[in-house]
């Protein structure tokens, strides 16, 4: 990222890496089940097979045995008929291995997801209390957005008597005009590279954002520094723009074009 520092970490390849990693989990389980039908098809080839019709024995015996008594025949011995299929029966053996298998690729996903959530996030941010005050702050991209702001409480303040009154609690973040609830974390913003009103969620530096949408028509975007808040600054001033269009984030709200002023 232009202007940065080392520490930074493009966000916007995170959900790619991410999905992935995902792909690459099922590749394997697919694998894994194609072996198991294999090796359950060489198991069933084996060909139907019979006994001896009647019991070895000298001629004379079996002279005596005709003339004394009808002849008696022993049933065959059967084996697997190769055309049945039996996949859908029980079979602890099998069973226990794809149990163990699924067991390592999950605890595979979650060593690679801890990895992600570790990774150092710099992340741009205005402190708005009706004009900008621009900082950055390195945190990770596990973090929730609560423990941002009590990281950012402790930056700013030296600086600002009112933040070192408040609580974190009192402190909202404010990203493309969503205010984002305490517990969602940078992690989950950028796996589902969610989208605000004015501009992409999954990016906390300042920078172009080329967004392709349904109409393969191209829109050009800032990605605009999220602002942090007072929130007895926002209950005076929320009547008044910008502060008039923020709305609470819901991950369930689609925004299918991005709006810069009004409503």
């Amino acid at each position: 990222m232009s202007g940065m520092g080392d520490g930074y970490v493009g966000t916007a390849q995170d959900a790619v890496r991410i999905r992935r990693l995902e792909k690459q989990r099922e590749a394997e389980e697919e694998e894994l089940q194609l072996q198991k039908r294999k090796k359950r098809k060489v198991k069933g080839n084996s060909r139907l097979s019979f006994a001896d019709d009647m019991e070895d024995g000298s001629e004379e015996e079996d002279v005596e045995n005709e003339s004394l008594e009808p002849k008696r025949f022993t049933c065959g011995k059967f084996g697997k008929d190769p055309t049945v299929e039996t996949s859908f029966l029980p079979d602890s053996e099998r069973e226990a291995e794809e149990q163990a298998e699924r067991e390592r690729l999950r605890k595979q996903w979650s060593r690679e997801q801890e990895q992600i959530k570790n990774e150092p996030l710099q992340i741009t941010y205005s402190y708005w209390d009706g004009a900008g005050h621009r900082r950055v702050i390195q945190v990770r991209k596990g973090d929730a957005i609560g423990e941002f702001l009590r990281a950012v409480q402790q930056q700013l303040a030296p600086e600002f008597r009112e933040i070192r009154t408040t609580s974190v609690e009192n402190l909202l973040y404010v990203k493309e005009d969503l205010i984002i609830p305490h517990q969602h974390s940078f992690y989950e913003l950028i796996i589902n590279k969610a989208r605000g009103k004015s501009g992409p969620l999954f990016h906390f530096d300042v920078h172009e954002d080329v967004r392709t949408i349904a109409d393969a028509t191209i829109e050009k975007d800032e990605s605009h520094a999220g602002k942090v808040v007072e929130r007895h600054w926002y209950e005076k001033n929320k009547h008044i723009f910008p502060a008039s269009r923020w709305e609470i984030y819901d991950p369930t709200k689609k925004w299918e074009r991005y709006t810069i002023h009004g409503d």
